[in-house]
């Protein structure tokens, strides 16, 4: 349990900039694919609904 406090506890680990960076980016990838992304969604929660339905 020490070790896994001290890991939260180190400094080294990632910075506020790299966090806003990674989100940058992830934001950024959904800008982009938005329209495939939400044709994929569709498609599952159709296919959810349909087993759903069947029971």
């Amino acid at each position: 349990m020490g070790e896994l406090r001290s890991f939260f506890e180190e400094e080294d680990g990632v910075t506020v900039v790299e966090i806003v960076l990674i989100l940058t980016v992830l934001v950024g990838l959904v800008v982009i694919f938005k329209s495939q992304l939400s044709a994929i969604l569709s498609k599952v929660l159709g296919n959810v609904t349909k087993s759903a339905n069947s029971l």
